[in-house]
């Protein structure tokens, strides 16, 4: 369908904005989001100008996010009272759960829909500006994969996909469940059919998304579903890196970690949550691995894997947690010499069971002991890289990832292992730079807490086909901003649509 313009825009695209916040998943849904509406017959608004619709992407993990959110609607109140028939869409996990709350305190947005009905956008947006008041819907279960929905990918040379969706953990820190449903997992030659069109596309990086990867398989009973599924992407002509996140180590078994070690293209890095190395605290969480399981999963990944980054997730202050609860995670901690850790600061979430256990941890003493936990895993990280110093490493060069490249002259992008990599792009200021997408074998200089510097010239840049698939995007782009105006709606400009994550940065 086509959005009918407004008076006064006759023979123009409506223009949309995405504001995303939260994880991998709702950042893939975003792309989703951005497929239908394009579809729909809008364009990605030009930097700079006030969009038409304003869609934000949400994410209900953090006690503060509806503070948050409606926090940045308020501020939305003037531009959309300035500008003639902007409308104002809210979904994901946060609309999920506030449900028919959001149009009560903010009135002035125009839809509101949930985790299960993506696709519906467009309908429900054409609906508010026929009727003029809101529509809120929402299904209690999925109503389409979002993988059948078309996407806008945000690279052109990595992209997401996504195996399952829904958990059947029962986490008691968690919201995401009751959310996202219980696991829906996808067939195996449906994913391998979107990846091929990826690689086809120019895509030679993929990143596996689920809840709960390495469960994959439950839902039509084949419990080494995923192994089989990681050997399968190895077969993928083209297909030069597979990365995956986040699997639980409750499900992390021995034939995943042959996968991974036999799989020349599944890349030597691994997402592991720990949340807490407390066996006591383990169990209040409802966690169904204890330390000694969890390290010796890592004990077998590093036997089989000598070289891989292993990065996890800690949770600081869960009820009940006392200081020798706390010492056992930074036991963890040290026993597991972590690449880096995201790290959290327990915050209560309504509707979850940890939210009315007794014992709740004072925030001072969370303070405290997030900032020791803190500087320890930023400490090991600092030493796990120094390792990395006089190393030869593969960068896929990334757009976006280096905040200071310009002032530095250097690029940025990921090692096999996933480690961030700053480096110098050209032997000489008259070498052609590598475009994003390329492959750069360059020699780490110098470890840092957060990433690796390679100050030396390049040993080797290999351009790729994802790296032309990159060029020819900013073509598309720049012809797209140079042509004069048509009645029918263009493609947007190419660039990333804003992730704004709303949790602790990566630490360590």
């Amino acid at each position: 369908m086509r959005i009918r313009p407004y008076p006064g825009q006759v023979g123009e695209a409506r223009t949309y904005e995405i504001r995303t916040y939260g994880c991998q998943m709702n950042a893939h849904d975003s792309e989703r989001v951005a497929g239908l509406l394009e579809d729909a017959g809008y364009a990605r608004a030009p930097a700079g100008e006030t969009p038409d619709l304003v869609v934000f992407n949400t994410c209900a993990v953090r006690e503060n996010a509806a503070d948050r959110l409606y926090g940045n609607l308020g501020q939305l109140l003037p531009a959309k009272k300035a500008h003639k028939g902007m409308q104002i869409a809210v979904g994901g996990c946060l609309a999920q759960m506030e449900r028919e709350q959001i149009t009560k305190r903010a009135p002035w947005v125009d839809v509101v829909y949930g985790t299960n009905n993506i696709g519906s956008l467009p309908k429900l947006l054409e609906r508010a500006r026929v009727r003029r008041e809101a529509q809120v819907e929402f299904e209690e279960t999925l109503a389409t994969f979002p993988s059948l929905l078309p996407a806008r990918r945000q690279s052109p040379y990595s992209a997401w996909v996504s195996i399952s969706v829904g958990c059947n953990n029962t986490c008691t820190f968690c919201i995401v469940p009751s959310l996202r449903g219980t696991e829906r997992d996808r067939r195996p030659g449906d994913i391998l059919e979107e990846i091929g069109q990826l690689v086809d596309d120019g895509v030679i990086e993929v990143t596996l998304l689920g809840q709960n990867v390495n469960s994959y398989g439950a839902e039509f009973g084949d419990k080494l579903a995923f192994g089989k599924l990681l050997r399968a992407c190895g077969q993928i002509d083209g297909l030069e890196r597979v990365r995956f996140t986040s699997p639980h180590p409750r499900d992390f078994t021995d034939d995943v970690i042959a996968a991974m070690a036999e799989t020349p293209n599944v890349m030597p890095s691994l997402h592991m949550p720990l949340q807490s190395g407390s066996d006591a605290i383990l169990r209040a969480m409802r966690r169904a691995y204890r330390r000694d399981r969890y390290l010796a999963i890592l004990e077998n990944v590093r036997a089989q894997l000598p070289n891989a980054a292993i990065t996890t997730d800690i949770i600081v202050g869960f009820p009940g947690e006392t200081e020798a609860d706390f010492a056992a995670t930074l036991d963890v901690v040290a026993q597991a010499r972590f690449a880096s850790a995201f790290t959290f600061q327990y915050s209560i979430r309504a509707g979850t069971p940890a939210a009315t256990m007794d014992g709740q941890v004072p925030r001072e003493l969370v303070q405290e002991r997030y900032e020791r936990l803190v500087a320890l895993i930023e400490e090991i990280a600092t030493k796990e890289n120094e390792k990395q110093d006089g190393t030869v490493v593969e960068v896929l060069v990334a757009e976006g990832e280096g905040r200071k490249d310009a002032a530095t002259h250097r690029m940025s992008g990921r090692a096999r292992d996933n480690r961030l990599v700053h480096f110098v792009p050209c032997a000489s200021p008259d070498d052609a730079a590598p475009r994003p997408g390329d492959i750069v074998t360059t020699r780490i200089t110098h470890g840092a807490p957060h990433h690796l510097i390679a100050d030396g010239a390049p040993l080797q840049v290999r351009r790729t086909r994802a790296g032309d698939a990159w060029e020819l995007r900013q073509g598309i782009a720049a012809s797209a901003a140079s042509a004069p105006a048509v009645s029918t709606p263009a493609r947007p400009a190419a660039g990333p649509a804003p992730v704004l994550l709303g949790m602790p940065a990566r630490r360590g």
